[in-house]
């Protein structure tokens, strides 16, 4: 880097040059005394000088600033001073609270100075900071699956009124005409989880009527006094905007504070808001889901409980007296006779399945997929159907009786709908993490393949509707999907993806 000339004497013409700068220049001798500054230098120094009436040019630099001896300013200038070498660095001067861009050039008389207002700079690359840790740590806390939607919404409402520098941030239920606060992280009392008023008197009143966020950055100036809202809250500043349910009304989440603002919400804070309340009417949707999912499975767990129990004491009953009636008469009304009750048991035990566990996995382990499709086989009532297992040692990730199950009903479904003589193969996928189950009966068209897994669907008279359904229920149970498509021989083909198969060499069995 150049060194600029020296100006310990300068003509006019040069003063003229460096006073029109917007930069600071100044110049010290050997001795620490300022030889020259520049009009935006002289502002800089003697608002940083104790004694700020005293001249400029002519102070020693460290005894007109005594504050900048403990400084980088300090250090950096004396080491330029000492090496001969240009310094070039970035330093916060707290008295004047005020970043500087700094170029020091020393000479054998002295040092010259060049001096930048950096501050504007760096306050945008701490927003751009603070705006990116915001994001990440919604990221973080949006992506937490092991915590409670409670737990989350105390995080983000710590996060929100970190990031806009509010004291209160609050989630409102809107019902029958009344705002209730739902949840809340808040130092103003009305704000305060379990409080409740008449929309009318709320700020939320007109947040709710926006399609966009509602914001207010001085409400005693933006005509809300006299407002209800304002004399009941008295809320200087505010943002908020809608939660909505299944694209119903829900109510509001909004940050707030009782002094005003100031300035105006930046377009990223506005934005930062308006995610916020997307993935709050996110979690409301899924906790209503799961809520209403696991309502009805109560209820159908209820409902198969009290069917098993009633009918299977007079199925137990029937059977009995058939098997007595059977040997004592050779009448061929029995054997249909027994094919009903045995359906009758078999749909029972389907039901129940269905209901209590078909969406259960235990512990995961490393399971032989031949093996237990042979297993499988011996227990699917198969008949004379003949099994093909083209799998070598091939070792999955899996929940044993729950692939047995699933791999019983795809055998089970085959011989009931391709008949007793059916053949039926089992092997990998060519292309995918997954393996499949096929037969060589008449296929399922492909106008009704959606249905199939449809709980209660079936096209045979000895179907009971729920095996399809409680294979799909294991396969999701796994993270796995199953689908149904054609064999080669015209019959029906079930693949199951997303398998994690274990490699040679692994330790077998178990974690």
């Amino acid at each position: 880097m150049s060194e600029p000339p020296s100006v310990s004497d300068p003509d006019a013409d040069l003063r003229n040059v460096l006073d029109r700068m917007a930069d600071g220049f100044f110049a010290v001798d050997a001795d620490w005394r300022i030889t020259y500054a520049n009009d935006r230098a002289t502002e800089i120094l003697r608002g940083a000088m104790a004694d700020d009436d005293a001249a400029v040019e002519g102070a020693h630099l460290w005894e007109a600033i005594p504050e900048a001896t403990d400084t980088e300013f300090y250090d950096r200038y004396h080491q330029a001073m000492r090496t001969q070498e240009p310094a070039s660095f970035d330093a916060y001067y707290r008295p004047l609270d005020t970043w500087f861009d700094v170029r020091a050039f020393p000479s054998e008389s002295g040092l010259s100075i060049h001096l930048r207002d950096i501050t504007e700079r760096r306050e945008l690359e701490r927003q751009r900071q603070r705006n990116l840790h915001a994001i990440q740590r919604l990221y973080a806390v949006s992506s937490d699956g092991d915590r409670s939607f409670e737990a989350k919404l105390e995080e983000i409402f710590e996060l929100g009124c970190e990031y806009l520098d509010l004291p209160n941030g609050f989630l409102t239920r809107i019902e029958n005409g009344t705002q209730h606060i739902e949840a809340s992280r808040a130092t103003h009392s009305a704000l305060e989880q379990g409080e409740a008023c008449p929309l009318e008197e709320a700020y939320c009143k007109r947040t709710v009527e926006l399609d966009r966020l509602l914001t207010v950055v001085d409400a005693a100036n933006e005509g809300w006094e006299g407002e209800p809202a304002y004399e009941r809250f008295g809320l200087g500043t505010y943002i908020g905007g809608r939660v909505e349910i299944d694209a119903e009304l829900y109510g509001t989440l909004c940050f707030a504070d009782t002094d005003a603002r100031g300035e105006s919400f930046s377009d990223l804070q506005k934005t930062f808001v308006e995610l916020l309340t997307r993935w709050v009417s996110y979690e409301l949707e899924r906790e209503r889901a799961r809520a209403q999912l696991q309502h009805e499975r109560d209820r159908f767990e209820e409902f198969a409980s009290v069917v098993s129990h009633d009918l299977r004491n007079p199925l137990n009953t029937a059977v009995g007296h058939l098997e007595l009636l059977a040997e004592e008469s050779d009448s061929e009304r029995i054997d249909p006779v027994q094919r009903s009750l045995a359906r009758m048991e078999t749909l029972i035990e389907d039901l129940l399945t269905l209901a209590r566990d078909g969406v259960r996995v235990e512990e995961l382990e490393t399971v032989d997929l031949a093996e237990t499709a042979r297993d499988g086989w011996s227990t699917a009532e198969t008949a004379a159907a003949e099994l093909t297992v083209e799998l070598d040692r091939t070792r999955i990730r899996a929940d044993e009786s729950r692939l047995r199950q699933l791999l019983e009903n795809l055998f089970r479904n085959a011989v009931d709908h391709g008949g007793s003589d059916v053949a039926v193969r089992v092997g990998r996928l060519d292309a995918a993490s997954g393996f499949f189950v096929e037969d060589d009966g008449p296929g399922i068209p492909e106008d009704e393949r959606d249905q199939v897994f449809e709980t209660g669907y079936t096209t045979s008279d000895e179907g009971t509707g729920f095996g399809l359904s409680i294979v799909e229920e294991i396969a999701a149970a796994h993270d796995w999907t199953v689908t149904v498509g054609e064999s080669g021989s015209g019959g029906a083909r079930f693949e199951v993806d997303g398998v994690e198969f274990v490699a040679d060499g692994d330790e077998f069995g178990g974690e």
